[in-house]
């Protein structure tokens, strides 16, 4: 469970705390910025529910002319009341001219009888606003259940562990984490959601988006909106919380110190600061001494401009890891230019000849990334700083794209390793946790 207040952000009166007659032009907690400066909407333009690939893919013109109408509805159906942003229950969102990936919001909102609201994260519907009474009429949808869930969740839980609202005219405050895919929200100081997969509405076969704005969602009834403060989560607080999270069970592989357990050419790598790296011009396969059948795995890299390497799975202790091995994930940085013809099995995260991994959520390069791998039965899963990349039963692929035969895909056993390729990629913090069989 995350904390109530993450270590990395600085104690501060929560804006709760500030009174009514200071609302207009309230100073963010430290560590945050404002999103509304209590006078008017800079900062803001309308948008509707709309998949961002869409709008991505218009040309200048129509983007203009869409905006522009999106705009007059804002111009519309939204206000700024004594500090408070108020939508009549109409109209495009509320949407933020700037875009976020990891980030933390705060928030309070107040609505009224019959209203259903929510906020958008990275244009993605969203955590739900409700009116949760009987008399609403939307019990049968889960508003019984209260705000501050991922209503539009499918695979991953949807609705609220708690009913936290307030009655109509009271304040509710929202604070909501978001970390690659991952989501926690508190609703009036109780946590509602729990470091939870948001879905891609708009893709439920794509992870959810990187990056995108925060929309303030309009949807049949008035709502007000103050202190609206946000902070960008940096790559090390995310790689903590990342790693702090359901932390039980596992253990170091890796000392910090030496290659103490480790086998294979490890004259080809250093230890150093707590790293592994595999020296410039060098490279071969590193292992564990130690054998694994099901496991999770948890470590950190870090990528040289064109670095490549890979993660040797239930390794034999010889021979090619993409081919002797279960497989060879991919460890790359494939923005360089030098990898531009690349098959998408190439790709960082992907089984190495056998299925292609999502792209794009790699941090730049020389920024420390979080990696976390679930091996278990033949079903392999990579989360990529808090989002899933990959997840494939190797047991179904018939024919692998790379037309080659991987005679190590049904190994059940083996060890773990680092197939370095001559790049001076880094690993760290690298911790393993036993699972019971699959099988």
């Amino acid at each position: 469970m995350i904390p109530a207040a993450s270590s990395f952000a600085q104690e501060a009166p929560a804006p709760s705390q500030t009174n009514q007659q200071d609302a207009i032009g309230v100073a963010p907690p430290a560590g945050y910025t404002t999103l509304f400066n209590g006078r008017d909407l800079t900062g803001w333009r309308g948008r509707p529910h709309l998949d961002p690939r869409t709008e991505a893919g218009w040309d200048e013109a129509t983007r203009q002319t869409q905006q522009a109408a999106w705009d007059a509805q804002v111009a519309e159906h939204w206000s700024v009341d004594n500090g408070e942003i108020v939508n009549d229950g109409q109209g495009a969102y509320l949407t933020t001219l700037e875009e976020f990936e990891d980030f933390e919001l705060l928030l309070e909102y107040k609505t009224v009888a019959k209203a259903d609201s929510g906020i958008y994260l990275r244009n993605n519907p969203q955590v739900q606003i409700w009116d949760t009474t009987e008399a609403g009429g939307k019990w049968n949808i889960g508003a019984d259940k209260g705000s501050g869930g991922l209503f539009n969740n499918q695979k991953h839980a949807k609705d609220p562990l708690v009913l936290a609202d307030k009655p109509f005219g009271e304040w509710n405050q929202l604070r909501i984490l978001m970390v690659g895919a991952r989501v926690s929200v508190w609703l009036n100081d109780k946590q509602t959601v729990d470091w939870t997969p948001m879905e891609n509405y708009f893709d439920r076969s794509a992870p959810m988006f990187r990056s995108g704005p925060i929309q303030l969602q309009t949807h049949g009834g008035e709502i007000r909106f103050r202190n609206l403060f946000v902070r960008r989560v940096t790559a090390d607080e995310a790689n903590w919380l990342l790693s702090s999270q359901d932390a039980e069970g596992f253990q170091p592989v890796f000392n910090g110190l030496d290659f103490s357990g480790w086998a294979g050419p490890t004259d080809n790598y250093v230890v150093e600061a707590g790293t592994i790296r595999c020296k410039a011009g060098a490279g071969g396969t590193i292992y564990t001494e130690a054998e694994y059948g099901d496991f999770d795995l948890r470590f950190e890299f870090r990528l040289p401009p064109g670095g490549n390497n890979g993660l040797a799975i239930r390794y034999p202790g010889s021979g090619d890891a993409a081919y002797g091995a279960m497989c060879e994930l991919q460890v790359l940085d494939n923005t360089h230019p030098k990898y531009a013809n690349l098959k998408d099995w190439q790709f960082h995260g992907s089984v190495y000849g056998q299925k292609a991994a999502h792209r794009g959520f790699l941090r730049p390069v020389g920024a420390w990334n979080f990696q976390h791998v679930r091996v278990q039965g033949s079903r392999i899963t990579v989360e990529l700083n808090g989002t899933v990349i990959l997840d494939q039963d190797l047991a179904e692929i018939e024919s692998p794209p790379s037309g080659r035969e991987h005679p190590g895909r049904t190994r059940t056993r083996g060890h773990f390793g680092f197939a370095g390729h001559n790049d001076p990629v880094a690993f760290k913090e690298i911790h393993m946790r036993e699972l019971p069989s699959a099988r």
